[in-house]
């Protein structure tokens, strides 16, 4: 039983901070099989516990996973053999038959289903609104911070999107920074420096974007990012520490444990 767990080909929509979440919380439990699939151009925030970065840079490592761009199908293999998460730029899941994944993991958190199937692999799973248990996925993840954080539901829907940040610290939608307008958005600044109140985060074209309180900053689009109107810019994290931004977030990790459930669900059950 365990082996057949072990060989189990989970494929992750997105590589995103609770997509990387997610792919660290199944790596570390035993899952080698694990595939990412992202856009050409991921606009993750929280960059540096981001498996999507592998995207950019080639490969990307957070809390000791190893993500590696493969543009190959053929290295695939080679790639989950090391010891490493491959990452396949994919937008559309066009490579989805020859992976022939037996979990699919839609991790995009657009609050709406973009397209994912019940019928993509014997387990699909969505993270967070836009999904219905039984309909479009077999189960839905709760990704909404507060007590139902991480649970698994197998009929229905998760909670509805509040738009309302998580309070973190006191600090709900004053940590989020979002554009004020459509442009190319540029920063000198870098995830981990402390910004204050009232300092210029960044600069969506001539309009500047100031930090709406004290705190490190835990999330930042690239320099030069072209954006629109109300994306998001970046965090600021206002409990002040900086090794928080090399590592997954307890919201992240709880929704992790929610994917981890829903597969020994499945599968064990199955066994038996």
């Amino acid at each position: 039983m365990m082996s057949k767990l072990k060989d189990l080909t989970i494929c992750i929509k997105s590589g995103g901070d609770l997509a990387t979440g997610v792919a660290v919380r199944l790596f570390k439990a035993g899952f080698g099989r694990l595939v990412l699939v992202e856009t050409e151009f991921p606009l993750a925030v929280r960059r540096t516990v981001c498996l999507s970065e592998a995207v950019y840079n080639g490969t990307h490592v957070v809390e000791n996973v190893t993500a590696r761009r493969c543009d190959d199908l053929r290295d695939l293999a080679a790639i989950q053999d090391a010891g490493e998460i491959p990452v396949l730029v994919d937008p559309q899941w066009l490579l989805l038959p020859q992976l022939k994944p037996d979990v699919v993991i839609d991790a995009i958190l657009a609050k709406q289903n973009l397209g994912t199937r019940i019928d993509e692999a014997e387990l699909v799973i969505g993270l967070g609104p836009g999904f219905v248990a039984g309909r479009d996925v077999h189960c839905v993840v709760e990704t909404n911070r507060g007590h139902f954080l991480g649970s698994t539901i197998y009929s229905g829907s998760p909670q509805e999107n509040t738009g309302i940040p998580g309070v973190i610290a006191g600090y709900s939608i004053e940590r989020v920074l979002w554009s004020p307008q459509d442009g190319l958005f540029t920063t000198d600044h870098e995830i981990g420096d402390r910004v204050h109140q009232g300092e210029v985060f960044g600069m969506v074209d001539d309009t500047p974007v100031f930090s709406q309180l004290d705190g490190v900053i835990r999330g930042l689009l690239r320099t030069q990012t072209p954006v629109r109107k109300r994306t998001k810019l970046g965090d600021v994290d206002p409990r002040g520490e900086v090794a928080y931004c090399s590592l997954v977030s307890e919201k992240s990790r709880a929704i992790g444990g929610g994917v981890l459930e829903a597969i020994l669900h499945r599968f064990m059950t199955a066994e038996n």
